[in-house]
C-alpha cells in the first residue's frame, strides 16, 4: 500500500524544528503539545528516520531532520499556493479578515485609512476588521489560516515567522512619546530623544501581542542611551490607556497622528525623526479580491501623501530601511 504524507505531519516537523521547542510548536500550530509529538512520530515512522534529539533540556535536528526541514517548507508552500489558487473563486464569497492592529482609531492612523478607501473601492466585497493589538499577535493567527492580511512592523517579527509571509511597506510613521498632561515635559511642542534621559520610556515590553514595537523601542532607547520602564500588563482601550498613563507616569512610545487620549498628550520626537515602516502583512500566494482592494488602496495614499519618503536626518533600523529600498528598488537607506 502507498504511504501518504499528510501536510498537517509536515506542519508540525517545520514548527518544531524552527522553534527547537515542542510546546511554543503547539502554541504557534494552535494543537496541544501531545497531539504535535503523536504527529512527529508518527512522520518518524512514515519516512524511517529519527528527525529530533531530545532531551529533558533540548530539542535538536538530527541530520535526517536538517536534510528534511527544506524540502518540507517547499512542500509546504506547493500546497498553500495549490490551496490559493483553487480557491480564488472561492475567495471573492467571503469577508476578507484584517487585523488592524489597534482596538482604538485615529484620523490619521494607517490602517484605518487603507481600510476605508478599500472599502470604497471594493463596494462588493466585505472587509473585516479584527483587532489582536499587535503584529506579533495577528501573525500566529495568519499562519492559522484565521486572518487573512493584518498591519505593522513585518521586520521585527522572527526570522522563522517572516519567512513564512509576505509584505507590501505601507508606510514610515513618525514615533511619538504619549504622556499624561502633568507629565513634567508634557508642555514640550516636541523633545529630542536625550531630553528623555532620567525619564524611563514605556515600550509596551509587557505585551506579548506587539513584541516586534518593543522591539523597535529597545532599539531606539539602545542608541540614545535612554532606559527602559519596567513592563506592565497593557492597557486595552481609551478610558484604560488614560488611566495607564496617569497611575504609571511613564511616557509611553507611540506615533504621531493616533487617537486622542483624555488626559494626556502625544509629543513627536525631533533631531532625529525616528520612524516606523509599517507594512501590509498576508500569506505568500493569497488572491483573495479584498487583499488586492488594500494593496491597492495602500498603494494610492503611499503615492498621493509620500508616504515612503524618507525625511532627512530620520532614524530607521537598517532591516526596517532595506524593506523599503527593495519595494523601492534602490538602494537602501542607512539605518539608526
Amino acid at each position: 500500500m502507498p504511504r501518504d504524507l499528510h501536510p498537517r505531519l509536515l506542519r508540525g516537523f517545520v514548527a518544531t524544528a524552527e522553534t527547537l521547542h515542542f510546546g511554543r510548536a503547539a502554541e504557534r500550530l494552535y494543537v496541544a503539545q501531545q497531539a504535535l509529538s503523536r504527529d512527529v512520530r508518527t512522520l518518524e515512522g512514515l519516512l524511517g528516520d529519527t528527525l529530533f534529539v531530545r532531551t529533558t533540556r533540548s530539542v535538536e535536528l538530527t541530520p535526517a531532520g536538517q536534510r528534511l526541514l527544506p524540502r518540507a517548507r517547499r512542500l509546504l508552500a506547493l500546497h498553500d499556493e495549490i490551496l490559493a489558487e483553487a480557491g480564488a473563486g472561492a475567495a471573492a464569497a467571503r469577508p476578507l479578515l484584517l487585523d488592524l492592529n489597534s482596538d482604538v482609531t485615529g484620523p490619521d492612523l494607517t490602517a484605518d485609512r487603507v481600510l476605508q478607501r478599500a472599502r470604497a473601492a471594493w463596494p462588493e466585497g466585505e472587509l473585516l476588521a479584527r483587532f489582536h493589538g499587535g503584529l506579533a499577535a495577528a501573525a500566529a493567527e495568519l499562519l492559522a489560516h484565521r486572518l487573512d492580511a493584518s498591519f505593522g512592523r513585518f521586520a521585527g517579527l522572527s526570522a522563522p515567522v517572516r519567512g513564512q509571509l509576505a509584505q507590501l511597506p505601507v508606510r514610515l510613521e513618525r514615533i511619538s512619546v504619549m504622556m499624561a498632561d502633568t507629565h513634567p515635559l508634557a508642555r514640550r511642542p516636541a523633545l529630542r530623544p536625550a531630553e528623555l534621559a532620567g525619564h524611563p520610556v514605556d515600550i509596551c515590553a509587557g505585551n506579548p501581542a506587539t513584541t516586534e514595537w518593543a522591539d523597535l523601542g529597545a532599539r531606539l532607547l539602545r542608541e540614545h542611551g535612554l532606559a527602559a520602564a519596567e513592563p506592565y500588563v497593557p492597557p486595552v482601550g481609551l478610558d484604560e490607556t488614560a488611566r495607564y498613563l496617569a497611575r504609571h507616569g511613564d511616557p509611553m512610545l507611540t506615533t504621531v497622528g493616533g487617537p486622542k487620549i483624555p488626559g494626556s498628550v502625544n509629543v513627536p520626537l525631533v533631531e532625529p525623526v525616528p520612524l516606523c515602516l509599517v507594512s501590509l502583512v498576508h500569506r505568500p500566494g493569497e488572491r483573495h479580491p479584498g487583499l488586492r482592494a488594500l494593496a491597492a488602496a495602500a498603494s494610492e495614499l503611499g503615492t498621493a501623501e509620500s508616504w515612503l519618503s524618507r525625511p532627512a536626518g530620520s532614524w530607521l533600523p537598517a532591516a526596517d530601511a532595506e524593506l523599503v529600498a527593495a519595494a523601492q528598488n534602490t538602494a537602501p537607506a542607512s539605518g539608526g
